[in-house]
């Protein structure tokens, strides 16, 4: 597991160049045939289009990645698209991007731009998330202790997915596999080892929008 970013939930963008419209597709995929599969639909969905250009990046630690011009001069539209993918190190992603001919020839250069700017445009309009591979760990405490415990959390940007309030109080927090061991030992020279720490199963965690997302 390593940390990495990932589409959340998959956008689209156009641009127009000299009349012709790119309109970029994202979404988010896990093995190849997910990749080719979506291309495909894509594919039947901009029927009348002049190109479906594509390109995806799949794996976190072995990737494998490909490319299509489909029709286009070769290197103006799947590489371009293929290295804004690289470029924005997100992982796990595929992008197609359909061209309506305006009518004007743009040359080599203006189609590398123009399917630059459309997969940009596409990604911004994703919700993109930063995967951390971290813990569910439970901190369980008495309440005397949870002031200081929520203090030094948040100190440590640490995320929680909820609290329970009965006899004793117990946060279930998220703590990134890198600062595990550090954070557990905090807590417990915070709080003489009064606190309690179970590890839980490994997991992704990030943020979208403020909202803590476990994967």
């Amino acid at each position: 597991m390593i940390r990495h970013k990932a589409v959340y939930r998959g956008g689209s963008g156009e641009i127009v160049e000299k009349k012709s419209r790119f309109i970029a597709n994202i979404k988010s995929v896990e093995t190849v045939e997910e990749a080719q599969v979506y291309i495909e639909e894509m594919k039947k969905k901009y029927w009348d289009a002049r190109h479906n250009c594509s390109a995806f990046s799949v794996g976190t630690e072995q990737v494998t990645t490909r490319c299509s011009d489909d029709g286009e001069p070769s290197g103006t539209a799947g590489k371009p698209i293929l290295e804004v993918i690289s470029g924005s190190g997100i992982h796990n992603i595929v992008v197609v991007v359909t061209r309506y001919f305006g009518g004007t020839l743009l040359g080599t250069g203006g189609l590398v731009r123009a399917y630059t700017d459309a997969t940009r445009a596409g990604i911004e309009n994703s919700d993109i998330v930063e995967k951390i591979p971290g813990r569910r760990v439970d901190i369980a405490m008495d309440y005397t202790d949870l002031g200081k415990l929520q203090y030094m959390l948040a100190q440590n940007e640490v995320l929680t997915e909820d609290t329970e309030y009965t006899d004793k109080v117990i946060i279930h927090a998220l703590f990134p596999e890198s600062d595990k061991e550090k954070l557990k030992k905090k807590i417990t020279e915070a709080t003489s080892g009064r606190v309690m720490t179970q590890e839980g199963e490994e997991v992704y965690f990030g943020t979208v929008d403020g909202e803590v997302i476990v994967f």
